[in-house]
């Protein structure tokens, strides 16, 4: 079956064409080819499969350690461009169907792609985050040795944002797995560790969910965008510092407001070819 690699300022993923939705992405298949030194390698697995209530595609997403994906902002831009390189439309904007929603997808330059994120989700039950109130905003992370402020949000997949003095000072290979799994969380969170640098710019790291420390996370840097606008009172516009790149993140919105987040950022073609699928889910 023919692959092709993208990555979306680091956040990389296969990339799989499956029109007449016959493809399974069974866990043992995702982590065979995720594997860097056994497989393709990549932070997950998007099969790109027929539209669905009104979409022209869907987007099915598996992480890289074959636990299911509700959305994926760096890899929804990669779908786009993917899906025209591929012949699959030749639209400039596409509607692409997630676990999360229906995103408008908008390929802006050759290789720079606009996505209407949707509006994020604050109620704890929601996100879901187990906190009493409105909003968990707020929330207290409680480790062995103290507590840690998040603002909890859902981007259609559950972030935990924690402002920080140095980004690069924390150890997110200890940290973000011990916030990822905490009881707070029903369903895991990915976690961000965040800046505020000025009012239009902040710098982060990220652990993802089923991925581990990845080089960017396009809903991760939504999260902030959204939770430094609350909290921090940054501009609607903001530009994202991530280690693999930058994303810009648009957002007006309030807690008691339905209002959609913009997010502009680069997708990149790396390399394509074939895989035995039958070979690598056997692996």
């Amino acid at each position: 079956m023919r692959f092709a690699k993208y990555h979306g300022i680091g956040n990389d993923f296969i990339m799989l064409a499956d029109m007449d939705d016959s493809l399974s992405l069974t866990p043992e298949l995702v982590r065979s080819l995720s594997n860097r030194r056994f497989g393709v390698g990549g932070d997950g697995v998007i099969r790109v499969a027929p539209g669905r209530d009104g979409s022209d595609f869907f987007m099915d997403y598996v992480n890289s350690d074959g636990s299911v994906g509700e959305m994926c902002g760096n890899g929804i831009r990669c779908l786009a461009l993917f899906a025209r390189a591929e012949g699959l439309t030749d639209s400039s904007e596409v509607k692409v169907a997630t676990r999360a929603g229906i995103k408008i997808v908008e390929v802006v330059e050759s290789d720079r792609v606009r996505v209407d994120m949707g509006p994020p989700i604050f109620v704890p039950a929601d996100i879901p985050v187990r906190w009493e109130g409105p909003d968990a905003l707020h929330a207290k992370v409680d480790l062995e040795d103290g507590v840690l402020e998040a603002a909890c949000l859902s981007m259609g997949n559950p972030h935990a944002v924690i402002f920080v003095d140095e980004p690069d000072a924390v150890s997110v290979e200890e940290l973000g797995p011990v916030i990822e799994t905490n009881e707070l969380f029903p369903n895991k969170t990915n976690v961000e560790f965040a800046r505020v640098e000025s009012p239009s710019r902040m710098r982060m790291r990220v652990w993802e969910r089923g991925a581990g420390e990845t080089l960017a996370c396009g809903t991760g840097a939504c999260a902030v965008g959204v939770a430094a606008r609350l909290l921090h009172e940054t501009d609607g516009r903001v530009t994202v510092e991530l280690p693999g790149g930058e994303l810009v993140i648009e957002w007006n919105g309030s807690v008691h407001e339905r209002t959609s987040v913009f997010m502009t950022g680069p997708a990149v073609r790396s390399f394509g070819g074939e895989v035995d699928i039958e070979e690598y889910a056997q692996a």
